[in-house]
């Protein structure tokens, strides 16, 4: 295996486990992520999923192996293009469109929050990956890098359409120019990341958040909002205003809204069961 998997508190933790190579990925590792983020989808005890990596990297790319072989091959492994243009969609497919069904985009069509811990480099795949993380928590010593223009290459896998809506364009272009290294502090000025911890206390901080979640909000709010962001990406404001107004009637109608008010109303804590 070159992931480890843990549930615990609600919260699904996936960690890429080759920390001798700072988590460089693989194709092994790219199914088993695949494959445990399916499992919590559907696991009804996990309401968070993290995924962050062993040691001092979170992903420092592809493997190296991996693009000499390319190299050698003269372009994509036998059976590649295939593979990518017919990549398993992820779970809620009717919650997000067909865009966010695919080979590394797949994050968002999953109903739970994906939180990204960015323990140390990420960079190339590895920064993709962060890139389709509902959130992104970046520890001091984590650092960033698209790297693609300095092997040759371009923004792969969704980075031109992702990063620009998270940076903004000016900002995406420098980082996809340069492919210069960003550090915790300047990513979090750019918007790349939503917070930055010490990395002393890193992960239990990332741990405190996701159990805020897992404890705090009724489930199913979070997967009806999370389908909501990720469509309206794609909609106009009258459709996303039409389409929240039908969702609010239905969420009147649920398990959960009878015990937000009931808990606010007891001064209690939430026993929300996401229906």
């Amino acid at each position: 295996m070159e992931i480890i998997y843990e549930v615990s508190e609600g919260i699904a933790i996936i960690t890429l486990n080759r920390p001798d190579k700072l988590n460089a990925w693989t194709g092994r590792m790219g199914k088993e992520v695949r494959h445990a983020m399916g499992e919590a989808e559907g696991d009804e005890t996990v309401r968070v999923i993290v995924l962050t990596g062993a040691g001092k990297g979170f992903c420092a790319g592809a493997d190296m192996s991996l693009l000499a072989e390319l190299v050698e091959s003269g372009g994509l492994p036998e059976g590649a293009d295939h593979a990518l243009r017919h990549a398993p969609a992820g779970s809620a497919s009717e919650r997000v469109p067909p865009d966010f069904q695919g080979t590394y985009s797949y994050f968002p069509s999953l109903s739970k929050p994906v939180i990204g811990a960015i323990n140390g480099h990420a960079v190339g795949l590895g920064m993709i990956l962060s890139l389709y993380c509902d959130l992104r928590f970046a520890s001091t010593e984590a650092k960033f890098s698209t790297a693609f223009a300095r092997r040759g290459l371009i923004a792969e896998y969704g980075t031109a359409w992702m990063l620009p809506r998270l940076v903004g364009l000016g900002n995406a272009l420098d980082l996809l120019f340069s492919a210069r290294m960003v550090g915790a502090e300047e990513a979090l000025r750019l918007g790349l990341v939503n917070r930055v911890f010490p990395v002393e206390s890193f992960m239990r901080d990332v741990r405190a958040y996701a159990r805020e979640l897992a404890t705090q909000v009724s489930p199913r709010s979070m997967a009806a909002i999370k389908g909501q962001v990720y469509r309206a990406l794609f909609q106009s404001l009258e459709e996303a205003t039409l389409a929240s107004e039908r969702a609010m009637l239905e969420s009147l109608r649920t398990e959960d809204f009878k015990e937000g008010v009931a808990h606010f109303l007891e001064k209690r804590a939430p026993l929300f069961t996401g229906r």
